[in-house]
């Protein structure tokens, strides 16, 4: 049997991309027909719309859309609000966060000119679970996969607490968004699964927030098909979306974003827009692409800088051999370490600082008023390094006036709980340079201090054995070693009863 002759295909030869929307009748007929189902779901019940919208080219295209659709009714129809909200978690990349700000204000205007019941929205977190006051005030580490604690915080807590305020005041809420399965396998796999339970042909259920449905307009469109919508279609609240393009060109490694030259080369739709602060990736791109693509962008250096320090790959000489709670934790054997030293946080808050002042005195105009960390951030944190962490010398202030040069604005703390910065010293010179036996008498005088302003002091000696555990080990190999021994005995490592028969660390 004769082998079947193969046709040679030269390396690198380009292969025909699809051209967008070729197959659905062409852009106006596939917008044509999406905007009027858009006005058929709007006008089919009472239930409030809810827009998710970061800024990007997929929530900037599903808000046009939405926006198309409802100038196309008569002002009698447009009863029901559209709430577009946007979470700001005030470490986004900088040029990314002006450019929503700017738009949310541009898009607020444009709606009551124009009479549509749009009503934009910024989200951010609360004080106590901002980025900064996670790491620098409690000492969480750089977040990492196996423990992303700043997503949560961040992003979900924020949008998901004004979609139930809206659920609780109007009974349910349709949520659009610009999702699309060609962002990724498991986002397609996702959708996939959620649109087997839709409740009507385009709603699926939201597995999050009860009573919330999911509207996705574009879940089928290419990232070329998103782009060449914004190129084709108008900006409706005169935020131009060339400016947009321009952003995400900016942050293309290679500069380039030949979106509609040719058929054959790809888009710039890849882009990937963040927190500057993030360690779940490797590498900011983006924030790199920026700066080496403009000049004028140099100024965000320090903050890649700053990002990068964060990024350890083995962080265990920054960190407590204690978890938060104070119990030792074994892993194959070796310690799990827990929060972030005060040395380190103190580092990290001299760095920010430092950053900040340097960007205020030497970037352009425009950013000279950037806030990196917000004054609310500030006084959080020295509440807890105070109060909840025993840091009694109350160091905030003097760091803050040695790295910005000014006085913190912050009102002296109650004198009682607070130590004068010489009896530190005495403090300290007393236990001779041994550092866990510093912290533990400094948290046994904060104890002391704060229950002796109370009329009842019920909790005093608990909280003082409590102190005393935290610091019975020698060391962080003592404590180690008091836990390989203490799961040896089938007891579970950590705040372990004090008695005279099994302790013999000494006093």
């Amino acid at each position: 049997m004769s082998t079947p002759t193969r046709t040679a295909i030269p390396l690198n030869t380009p292969t025909r991309r699809i051209v967008p929307f070729q197959d659905r009748g062409g852009l106006a007929a596939v917008v044509n027909g999406l905007t009027e189902e858009i006005r058929e779901l709007y006008c089919a019940d009472e239930v409030p719309w809810v827009v998710g919208y970061s800024g990007g080219k997929d929530s900037t295209a599903i808000l046009q859309l939405v926006w198309l659709a409802l100038q196309g009714l008569p002002a009698e129809q447009r009863t029901k609000p559209v709430y577009v909200i946007s979470t700001d978690t005030l470490v986004e990349n900088p040029v990314v966060a002006a450019w929503v700000t700017q738009s949310l204000e541009t898009m607020r205007k444009a709606a009551e000119t124009q009479q549509l019941p749009i009503e934009p929205n910024r989200l951010t977190p609360e004080v106590k679970d901002t980025f900064w006051v996670g790491l620098i005030g409690k000492g969480y580490p750089a977040p990492r996969p196996k423990f992303r604690w700043c997503t949560e915080r961040l992003k979900i807590r924020p949008s998901n607490a004004f979609i139930r305020n809206v659920v609780r005041h109007h009974g349910e809420a349709i949520l659009v968004l610009g999702i699309r399965k060609a962002e990724s396998q498991v986002r397609a796999k996702v959708m996939e699964k959620h649109e087997k339970r839709r409740v009507r042909e385009r709603l699926s259920p939201n597995g999050n927030l009860p009573n919330s449905l999911v509207y996705s307009p574009v879940e089928d469109w290419s990232n070329d098909e998103v782009w060449t919508f914004l190129m084709q279609q108008p900006n409706l609240w005169g935020h131009p979306n060339k400016d947009l393009l321009t952003m995400y060109q900016g942050a293309s490694s290679d500069g380039e974003c030949p979106l509609v030259v040719d058929n054959t080369t790809p888009s710039c739709g890849d882009s990937r827009f963040g927190c500057w602060t993030c360690t779940l990736v490797d590498k900011d791109k983006s924030m790199s692409a920026m700066i080496q693509n403009d000049e004028e962008k140099e100024w965000m250096l320090p903050l890649l800088e700053l990002r990068d320090e964060l990024d350890v790959a083995d962080d265990r000489g920054l960190r407590d051999f204690r978890k938060m709670n104070g119990n030792i934790q074994l892993f194959n054997d070796r310690v799990v370490h827990g929060p972030y030293t005060q040395k380190s946080r103190e580092t990290w808050l001299r760095k920010l600082l430092n950053a900040q002042t340097w960007i205020r005195k030497n970037a352009p105009d425009y950013v000279r008023g950037i806030e990196l960390i917000t004054m609310d951030e500030l006084h959080e944190i020295r509440r807890i390094w105070v109060f909840d962490k025993h840091e009694v010398e109350d160091s905030l202030p003097r760091i803050y006036r040695e790295e910005t040069g000014e006085e913190f604005p912050g009102q002296p703390l109650d004198e009682h709980l607070t130590v004068a910065a010489d009896e530190v010293d005495l403090l300290r010179e007393i236990c001779d340079g041994d550092d866990l036996h510093f912290r533990t008498m400094r948290e046994l005088l904060a104890v002391e201090r704060k229950f002796r302003t109370m009329t009842r002091r019920s909790g005093l000696f608990e909280a003082l054995e409590d102190t005393i555990r935290r610091g019975y080990y020698t060391d962080a190999d003592d404590a180690a070693e008091h836990a390989r021994r203490m799961r040896d005995n089938k007891i579970a490592p950590g705040l372990f009863p004090l008695n005279e028969e099994t302790t013999d660390a000494p006093a």
